[in-house]
């Protein structure tokens, strides 16, 4: 089964390179070695690796002037994780790009799609999109995706319980269709792009909606989100929030979550940056009448902890600097804020509390040429500097990420 998938992935990316020239082609080997603290004593459960290949091309459909693209990109993973190997194929981008005039743009296929604050619906999507570029007054789009073709690792879809235990179940090629996949659901979003509004105004919106389309527990939202970036000298603001409409078992639910960060662009003889970041988001009240914010996409809050937005608060401190044209470093602190002693999964019971507790994490970054780069980093979660669970383990993570792309 495993190389049946593997010929089919492969031929998928070779035949457009019989039928068309002027192609524009690549790999990349991207491999990382990753160590943490082990549930019980052993030691091999927290060790873990994965190498991945990612062949990847480009060019014109038909005449390169007019603008029409096709890329293509697969990814073919062997991965070693709590001492079970597996090896997982994946489409990871086929878009189709056809301009419509000079203001007009439909992209169609596989394709990445973020909201304006990144945290609601963010990654691969299957469908299209329509752009149109209006002068003064910014770009408008409307797209429409299906979510069940994806893998559902990458998707990282889990708004209810049972896509949440589908998640983390073990990828089973005897039982494909229901171990790969990530859930089915439909995706709508209109948003709009201003960044010339005025000097010192970038507005950013999206209405999005989702519909869940299985046949029980289905949790179908919609989404207001707005984001404004204002830069004061050395100074940028961002502020963003998000008003959540949830229908679940025929009944209205509401949440909020808001986002402040304020960078700022240190006076030194280096490039460096100081960033705070503050995420307020709504937990789930005795009344029902406010719960806690459900994203359609999993966007991991913490390097370590890594857990879903719903019912956490955070404040985040970060400082990135450019050592050496070659070398970087970003170290991060982190605290984190229960909304309310239900939402968040990772405490065992009778236990809860506001405080949850602390994340450090730094990352060196080295790319000693342009095709080259080496990622370390590593960080460690203490709870005992929270009150939710002060006397739990630290948790704990190193890696080693390298990244070699042939042309």
């Amino acid at each position: 089964m495993k190389k049946t998938i593997l010929i089919v992935f492969i031929l998928l990316l070779l035949v457009p390179v019989f039928s068309l020239s002027a192609l524009d082609f690549g790999l990349l080997l991207d491999q990382t070695f990753g160590m943490e603290n082990a549930d019980g004593d052993n030691a091999a459960d927290g060790l873990g690796y994965s190498i991945t290949l990612i062949p990847w091309l480009s060019m014109p459909l038909g005449s390169s002037y007019n603008g029409r693209r096709l890329y293509l990109s697969i990814g073919l993973t062997e991965e070693y994780a709590n001492e079970n190997a597996n090896f997982i194929p994946e489409l990871l981008r086929a878009e189709l790009t056809f301009p419509v005039g000079a203001d007009m743009e439909i992209k169609a296929g596989r394709m990445q799609y973020a909201d304006p604050l990144g945290f609601i619906a963010c990654g691969l999507f299957d469908g299209a999109k329509f752009s149109l570029a209006v002068a003064n007054i910014g770009t408008f789009g409307v797209g429409a995706w299906y979510t069940g073709l994806l893998y559902k690792k990458s998707a990282q879809i889990t708004m209810t319980e049972k896509e949440r235990v589908s998640y983390n179940t073990e990828l089973d090629y005897d039982n494909f269709a229901d171990t790969y996949f990530a859930p089915g659901r439909i995706l709508f979003a209109l948003d709009w792009d201003n960044p010339y509004l005025t000097q010192w105004l970038r507005l950013k919106a999206a209405l999005i909606g989702q519909f869940d389309l299985s046949d029980d527990e289905a949790l179908h939202s919609g989404y207001l989100a707005l984001k404004a970036t204002i830069p004061v000298k050395s100074l940028v603001f961002d502020l963003g929030g998000c008003f959540e409409l949830m229908q679940d078992s025929d009944q209205n639910k509401v949440s909020l979550v808001g986002e402040l960060a304020i960078a700022w662009m240190l006076p030194t003889p280096i490039r460096d940056r100081l960033t705070l970041t503050g995420q307020l988001s709504s937990g789930t009240l005795d009344d029902g009448a406010l719960v806690a914010f459900v994203p359609v996409s999993t966007v991991n809050q913490g390097y370590i902890l890594k857990a879903n937005i719903s019912g956490l608060s955070t404040i985040c401190l970060d400082y990135t600097v450019r050592l050496h044209e070659s070398l970087s470093l970003d170290v991060s602190s982190t605290y984190f804020f229960l909304n309310d002693p239900v939402t968040y999964k990772g405490l065992p019971p009778g236990k809860n509390g506001p405080p949850l507790g602390n994340e450090f994490y730094g990352r060196l970054i080295w790319s000693p040429m342009s095709d080259l780069q080496f990622n370390f980093g590593g960080g460690v979660f203490l709870p005992s500097m929270g009150k939710a669970d002060e006397t739990a383990d630290p948790l704990w993570r190193v890696e080693l990420n390298a990244v070699i792309a042939f042309f």
